[in-house]
Order: C-alpha cells, then structure tokens, then sequence
C-alpha cells in the first residue's frame, strides 16, 4: 500500500479528523462523553454513552461502517456492521482530541449531572 491507500476499502487514511470535538454538538451546544472519528472520512461524532450518539447515527446516515477512537492513548478501531472490535491502519493525524480538552466535554457544557444523564 502506498499514497494513503488501504487494505481496507471504507478507511481512508488520508483523510484528517474534521476537529478536535463533536461536530453536531458543537453546532447545537450539547456535550459528550467520549469522541469517535469515522474511518472513512474523518467525521468526529461522539459515543453512545453520549446524549447525542452522533457517531452512530453518522455511521446510519452515510453507511460508513469504521470507527477508531478519538481519545488520547487510544488507537481501536470499531466495525458497526458486525458490531466488534476490528483493526485498520495509522489514520492521518491527529490521531485524538487535544490531550488538555476535558473529558467530558466541551468546557462549560457539561451539566453537574452528566453521570446521571449518560446513555445505558
């Protein structure tokens, strides 16, 4: 493989994160747990356990079926299709959200409650 090529055709290497934080919640002022980058065009989208599940329902609304981590020390990789863990390449960097950017996030728009608020 070169040039960005990959073995696996729905992971686009090349590709750089859309930012450092959930697109949709950002946009709408929610918040987020956990963040998710799509393999196959970059789109940061926060996890299930977020209010908004915007990974997942990216993943719904284009068909990309990879997903990796977008948490600092974390590099798996996640296959809606058979809902499991799977592998992929060295995705183009940044390979996570900035390491001082608090989890949960964004800054100031957590609730106090956000333990309770978390999805099952």
């Amino acid at each position: 493989m070169s040039n960005g090529e990959s073995a696996v055709p729905e992971i686009d290497p090349s590709v750089p994160p859309s930012g450092t934080g959930c697109q949709e919640c950002l946009e709408g002022g929610g918040w987020w747990v956990h963040l998710r980058r799509c393999a196959a065009c970059g789109h940061v989208g926060c996890c299930d356990s977020s209010p908004g599940r915007h990974a997942t329902r990216h993943h719904e609304g284009t068909g990309h079926p990879i997903i990796q981590s977008f948490e600092p020390g974390e590099d798996w990789f996640f296959d809606f299709r058979g809902q499991q863990m799977t592998i992929g390449p060295e995705l183009a960097p940044p390979s996570s959200h900035p390491s001082d950017q608090p989890v949960p996030g964004p800054e100031g728009r957590v609730p106090p409650d956000w333990t309770e608020r978390v999805n099952p």
